[in-house]
């Protein structure tokens, strides 16, 4: 796909399911720039990545922008909206500051719970690993690969029981800084900051655990997160998570 006039050529590696890809896809999307994307080989892709964006940058998603390397969804979103900053605006300026502040913790900590939690409900339920991949419920065979797949996707975010139960644990709290952003005006507005984009494709990812969902609805962040990003079926059934490991909704259903 070409560039239109006065933008540059845009090229997008990106792993289909990934929620830091989608939150570029989405930039892309409301900004109206075209874009080539990519897909990197899942399994493969840290080498892939590494041999486009250079040593240590592994992870997806990069964009070439006229052929030049950018890399991580932060480094993106901020390039999207100097490419074109009167459509769209990630960063308002009366907010910008304070929308980058809280954006560090929305591509840090909740980013990577976006990572951990569904990780961690494919474990219990392998099978149900096709289902991120739009082939619906592996066989026998299948799971066998899934099992395989999911022991190493433990090992690279270093997910162990212990910090899966501490990670639900936490999730409430997790809910409530969100809710602390909608009120200080750094998302939730009519027009998405950066803030939205993070924030909604994550809680994207954690409701296709069913066991989470309860959790998630009737809150602000699953409200402004399907704005954005529709939530549809989940994909891994509840029961997943040990018993007692997810805690009780407290918002209205």
């Amino acid at each position: 796909m070409s560039a239109t006039a006065g933008t540059p050529k845009l090229v997008l590696h990106q792993l289909p399911p990934s929620h830091p890809c989608a939150t570029v896809r989405r930039a892309l999307t409301l900004k109206g720039l075209e874009v080539e994307r990519v897909d990197v080989t899942f399994g493969r892709h840290g080498e892939e990545m590494a041999a486009i964006y250079g040593e240590g940058r592994t992870t997806v998603p990069g964009m070439l922008v006229d052929d030049e390397p950018v890399h991580g969804t932060v480094a993106i979103l901020r390039r999207l909206d100097r490419i074109r900053p009167d459509v769209a605006p990630l960063y308002p300026a009366p907010i910008a500051d304070a929308v980058r502040d809280a954006e560090a913790w929305a591509d840090g900590e909740l980013q990577d719970l976006g990572r951990r939690l569904p990780w961690g409900a494919l474990h219990f339920r392998p099978e149900r690993f096709g289902a991120l991949l739009g082939r619906g419920t592996l066989d026998g065979a299948g799971t066998d690969v899934a099992i395989r797949a999911i022991r190493g996707g433990w090992r690279y975010h270093g997910i162990t029981a212990e910090r899966l139960q501490a990670d639900l644990a936490g999730l409430p709290a997790i809910l409530a800084q969100v809710d602390r952003y909608v009120d200080e005006g750094l998302m939730g507005g009519e027009a998405p900051t950066a803030l939205d984009l993070h924030v909604g494709a994550t809680i994207r990812v954690l409701a296709m655990a069913e066991d989470l969902r309860p959790l998630l609805r009737g809150t602000r962040a699953w409200e402004h997160a399907q704005r954005w990003f529709p939530i549809g079926e989940s994909s891994v059934p509840a029961g997943a998570y040990p018993e007692g490991w997810v805690p009780a909704a407290t918002a209205p259903q």
